[in-house]
C-alpha cells in the first residue's frame, strides 16, 4: 500500500511544481556549503540562522559558541534547543534524543557527513559522550535530501569538527571546571582541550576531554497490583560516572593539481557509569501470611518480608571512528571519497548480591505521600527497631553481565557538479556507498544459591543514607567495593579457573553481519522563486543472523537471513517570497531498520512455564513517508521567527510484544502440533502515524525596543503520534512522543559579561527503554531550570582571550517519575539533586 502511494505522491509534486519551473528566470547561485565559526554570541547567532537560511531543506543550526553559552552538561542537553527536539535520560543525565517525538532508531548521526554506528544496538546514537571541543556546529536535518547517509525516518543529527585550518598557525582552546552536586555534595570535574596547528599546506589538531563527577540518586520503585502496591523498593546509587574523549585530524592542501584536501580523523569517546547499589525491598502480608495490597493515599500496619541487593557494577559504551578522504577536482567534477572504520562497544556487569528474609518485620506505612513513602520496621517479636543489615536467611550471587560489540567498514563517494538541465542553473550531485558491519555478543545470568564466601552484612557502614527522600527505614551504606573485590577473591581462591565473565554459553550469544549498498542521484535547480532540490537514493540491505535454540538444555543452531530493497524519492521546495521571508515545502521517504538484539537469531523454549522468547529475523525495516512545510521570517540579521508542521506516515513500527505461536514449530515433541504458546519477541505494529507544529524565535530586545544586550530564544512543539499493535490489540503512542516540547530562554551579553537563565519542559512520553509488551509505562512530565553566566576578563595574554564562567543545573530540583497507565499509579521516582560548576576557558 505504501508504494503505490509513495510514487503517486511524488509524481503529484512533480506535476505541481513543473509550471513553476518553467514560469521563472534564471537564479543567482547559492551557498553550497555551510561553515559556521565560533565568534561572540549575537555574531554566532547570525552565522547558524544565516546558515539555515541557505540551506536547501528545513535544518537548523547550532555553532559551537552557541552552545557554550548554555549550561548544558552534554551535547544531548544542547540539542533540545532546536524546535521539536526532546530527550530522554538516566538519573538526571541526558543521553538519547527524540526528534520531533519520534524513537531514537529514527535518527542518525554522522561526523562531517559521513555516518557512524550508534553505539547502543548499532542502531540507535547516544549524545552524551560526544565531546562538544571538537563540534564546530551541529546540524539537525529535519527534511532529509537524498544525500544523506542513512534516509532517517525523522531526522539526521551532523557534527562538524574543527580543522586545523580554521586557525593560522597554532591555536589552543582549553577550559577545565569544578563543582558538585547538592545531594551529598557530590564532586564534578570537566576538562577540555584542543590544540591545532596549520602553515601554508599542512595543518594537525588533537583533542581530549574529561568529564567525572561522583553521584547519589535517591530511587524509589513500587511493585504495582491493582488497587495499589504489594511492594516498595528503597534505593539508593552512588559512585561515578565519567565520559572522556581523544583523538586528532590531519589535513593537507596542495597548492596545485586536483587535490584540495587529504585528511585523515580518528575520534574515539567513551562513558563509564561506576556504579554502587544499596537497595531494600519490602513485601508486604497480611496477618494471616498472604499477599497484601496496599491502597495509595492510607497508613496502617502489615507484615513485610526483607530482601536486600547490594552491587558494585559497570557500564561501559564506547565509539571509536576512523576517516581518510580526499576532496578532489576533476576536470568540472568536486569528486570527495571517503574510507572509515567505526567500532562500537556496550559492556554491563551487574554483579549483585541477594540476601533473603524469611520472617517478616512489622512494618508502619504511611501512602499519604506516594511520592516520598514512609515505611518504620519494627521486630515482630520484641518490638523494637528492626535490623536490615542482619535479619537475612538466605545469600545469592546473581552475575548479570552481557556486551554487544559492532564493527562498521565503509566506502562512499560523492560526485558534484555544476551544469544547466531545462534551461536552468542546476547542481548535479550523485554517489554510492558500502558498509560492512558485522555484530556478535551475548548476555549470561549465572546464580549461585548460598555458600557464598562473604558475609555481606559485615560490609555494612555506620553512615546513614544522605537522602532528599525521606530515609525512615534507616538504611546505612555498605562497602560495595571491598565486598566485590573480596567477593571474587573468595571464589578465586576456591577455584583459581574461576571467571567473574565466562564464555557466554551458546544460547546466550548471537553473531549478526549486514551489507548495505547505497546510491542516490539528486539535483538542485535555480528559479527566481528560489531552488527546487530532487532526487532518489536506493538502499539495498544484505542482513543474516546466527543463533541458538535450546529445548531442555539442548542447544541446536539456527540461521536466518533477509535481504530487500527500498527506494527512497524526496523532493525539497525553497521559495524566496521576498529579502527576509522564505517558505520550504518538502515530501521525503525514509526507513528505520530493525536493531540488532531485536533481529537476532537466538531463540530459547522455557518448558517450565511453557513459553518461547528470542529474537524476530523476519522483522520488516520501519518505512515512512513525510510532508513538511515551514515559513521563515528573517527580521534582523541574528533573528528569526518561524513556523512548521509535518506529518510522517510510518508502515511497519517495530515493538516489543507477544503473540500465540504453534509451539510444535520451536519445540516438537515438547508441544502437541496445533498447540498454541506465547512468544515473547519484537513484532511489526501497522498504521504509524506521526505529526506536529512547531514555533520558533530568535532574537534580540533591540530589535523592538531601545536597549542594548538584551535578548531571548523560545520555541514549542506540539506533538501527536499512535501506532496498533496487532500482537496485544491495542493503539498506543509511538515511544517518546510528549504531546507539548517547549523551551525558553533570556540572555543579556554586553559589557564582556554573558547570561543566559533558560527552561525546558515536556510532557509525557511513553517509555522507549522500560515500556514492556503491555506497552504501558510512560516518564512523566519533566522540566529543567537552568542558568548560566559568563565574564571575558579585559585584557588578552599574549593574544589569548580569557573568560570565566559559573552555571547552574536543575535549579527546581526536579524529580522523574514513572507510572503505569496513568499518573495516580506511580511505578518509579528518582531524584538527583541541583549540579554546580565553576571555571575558566582559554581561547588562543
Amino acid at each position: 500500500m505504501h508504494s503505490a502511494f509513495k510514487y503517486g505522491l511524488f509524481f503529484s509534486a512533480a506535476l505541481t511544481l513543473a509550471p513553476l519551473s518553467h514560469a521563472q528566470g534564471d537564479a543567482e547561485s547559492r551557498q553550497d556549503t555551510i561553515t559556521v565559526t565560533a565568534s561572540p554570541i549575537r555574531d554566532s547567532q547570525a552565522a547558524a540562522i544565516n546558515a539555515k537560511r541557505n540551506a536547501d531543506n528545513v535544518v537548523e543550526v547550532i555553532a559551537a559558541d552557541t552552545i557554550g553559552r548554555f549550561p548544558d552538561q552534554t551535547l544531548a542537553q544542547a540539542l533540545t534547543r532546536i524546535p521539536g527536539l526532546a530527550v530522554e535520560g538516566d538519573q538526571g543525565e541526558a543521553r538519547f534524543v527524540n526528534f520531533r517525538g519520534g524513537r531514537f532508531r529514527y535518527t542518525t548521526i554522522s561526523f562531517d557527513g559521513v555516518d557512524v554506528l550508534g553505539a547502543d544496538n548499532g542502531r540507535i546514537p547516544r549524545f552524551d559522550s560526544i565531546p562538544a571541543v571538537i563540534t564546530s556546529a551541529v546540524e539537525a536535518s529535519k527534511a532529509v535530501t537524498p544525500d544523506t547517509p542513512g534516509a532517517p525516518v525523522l531526522g539526521h543529527i551532523n557534527i562538524n569538527t574543527y580543522s586545523p585550518f580554521d586557525t593560522d598557525g597554532f591555536g589552543l582552546s582549553a577550559s577545565a571546571a569544578v563543582g558538585e552536586t547538592s545531594l551529598n555534595d557530590a564532586y564534578r570535574k570537566r576538562y577540555a582541550l584542543r590544540t591545532s596547528y596549520s602553515g601554508d599546506q599542512f595543518g594537525i589538531l588533537a583533542f581530549g576531554t574529561l568529564d567525572k563527577r561522583d553521584r547519589i540518586v535517591d530511587n524509589r520503585e513500587y511493585g504495582l497490583v491493582p488497587g495499589g502496591v504489594e511492594s516498595l523498593d528503597f534505593r539508593q546509587y552512588r559512585g561515578f560516572r565519567e565520559n572522556y574523549s581523544y583523538g586528532g585530524k590531519a589535513e593537507f592542501r596542495p597548492k596545485d593539481g586536483p587535490v584540495d584536501r587529504l585528511f585523515a580523523t580518528s575520534i574515539f569517546y567513551e562513558f563509564v557509569d561506576d556504579e554502587e547499589r544499596n537497595q531494600h525491598v519490602f513485601d508486604f502480608l497480611d496477618f494471616a501470611g498472604d499477599p497484601a495490597t496496599l491502597a495509595y493515599g492510607t497508613s496502617g500496619t502489615a507484615l513485610a518480608l526483607p530482601t536486600r541487593l547490594l552491587e558494585h557494577g559497570r557500564y561501559e559504551t564506547s565509539t571509536f571512528t576512523n576517516t581518510i578522504g580526499a576532496d578532489l577536482e576533476l576536470g568540472e567534477w568536486l569528486v570527495t571519497p571517503r574510507l572509515n572504520y567505526t567500532e562500537t562497544k556496550n559492556f554491563t556487569s551487574i554483579p549483585l548480591v541477594q540476601s533473603l528474609g524469611f520472617s517478616p518485620f512489622l512494618a508502619s506505612y504511611d501512602l499519604a505521600n506516594i511520592n516520598d513513602p514512609i515505611v518504620t520496621v519494627s521486630d515482630l517479636a520484641t518490638g523494637g527497631p528492626a535490623d536490615i543489615d542482619n535479619s537475612y536467611n538466605l545469600d545469592l550471587f546473581i552475575n548479570v553481565f552481557y556486551k554487544t560489540d559492532t564493527t562498521s567498514t565503509k566506502g562512499l563517494v560523492d560526485f558534484e557538479r555544476d551544469l544547466t538541465l531545462f534551461e536552468r542553473d542546476t547542481v548535479l550531485k550523485t554517489g554510492f556507498a558500502y558498509d560492512m558491519r558485522e555484530a556478535e555478543g551475548g548476555n549470561a545470568t549465572i546464580v549461585q544459591v548460598g555458600g557464598l564466601p562473604i558475609n555481606p552484612s559485615s560490609y555494612a557502614t555506620s553512615t546513614p543514607w544522605n537522602s532528599d527522600f525521606t530515609n525512615s527505614i534507616g538504611a546505612v551504606y555498605y562497602d560495595n567495593v571491598a565486598m566485590g573485590n573480596d567477593l571474587i577473591a573468595g571464589y578465586m581462591a576456591a577455584d583459581p579457573n574461576f571467571e567473574i565473565y565466562p564464555d557466554f554459553d551458546p544460547v546466550e550469544q548471537f553473531g549478526i553481519e549486514e551489507n548495505l549498498f547505497a546510491a542516490y542521484a539528486m539535483a538542485t535547480s535555480e528559479f527566481d522563486w528560489g531552488n527546487l532540490v530532487y532526487g532518489l537514493r536506493v538502499e539495498h540491505t544484505d542482513f543474516s543472523t546466527d543463533g541458538n535454540q535450546v529445548i531442555a538444555g539442548v542447544s541446536t543452531p539456527i540461521n536466518a537471513s533477509n535481504d530487500y530493497t527500498n527506494l527512497l524519492p524526496s523532493v525539497h521546495a525553497n521559495f524566496d517570497l521576498s529579502d527576509s521571508l522564505k517558505l520550504r515545502l518538502s515530501a521525503t521517504t525514509g526507513i528505520s531498520r530493525p536493531s540488532y538484539p531485536e533481529a537476532r537469531a537466538s531463540q530459547s523454549v522455557d518448558a517450565i512455564n511453557l513459553m518461547v522468547s528470542g529474537g524476530n529475523p523476519d522483522l520488516d525495516a520501519e518505512e515512512s513517508i513525510g510532508l513538511d512545510a515551514s515559513i521563515e521570517w528573517y527580521f534582523d540579521t541574528a533573528s528569526i521567527l518561524s513556523a512548521s508542521a509535518f506529518y510522517r506516515s510510518i508502515d511497519n513500527v517495530i515493538y516489543p510484544g507477544a503473540t500465540m505461536v504453534d509451539g510444535s514449530n520451536f519445540a516438537p515433541g515438547l508441544f502437541a502440533p496445533g498447540e498454541m504458546v506465547a512468544y515473547n519477541s519484537f513484532f511489526n505494529g501497522e498504521d504509524g502515524k506521526l505529526s506536529g507544529i512547531e514555533f520558533n524565535y530568535i532574537g534580540t530586545f533591540d530589535d523592538f525596543l531601545p536597549v542594548e544586550g538584551f535578548g531571548a530564544t523560545g520555541n514549542v512543539s506540539f506533538l501527536d503520534s499512535e501506532f496498533y499493535a496487532p500482537s496485544i490489540g491495542i493503539t498506543a503512542p509511538i515511544p517518546g512522543t510528549s504531546d507539548l516540547i517547549y523551551n525558553a530562554s533570556v540572555f543579556y551579553e554586553n559589557h564582556g559579561i554573558s547570561a543566559r537563565v533558560s527552561y525546558q519542559r515536556r510532557d509525557t512520553w511513553l517509555s522507549t527503554t522500560e515500556s514492556g509488551p503491555e506497552l504501558n509505562q510512560y516518564w512523566d512530565e519533566t522540566e529543567r531550570l537552568d542558568a548560566k553566566i559568563q565574564y571575558q576578563l579585559p585584557f588578552d595574554l599574549s593574544g589569548a582571550t580569557t573568560v570565566i564562567f559559573a552555571e547552574a543545573n536543575n535549579l527546581t530540583d526536579y524529580n522523574d517519575r514513572r507510572y503505569i497507565g496513568t499518573s495516580a499509579t506511580i511505578d518509579q521516582i528518582e531524584g538527583y539533586g541541583k549540579s554546580f560548576m565553576f571555571g575558566f576557558s582559554v581561547d588562543y
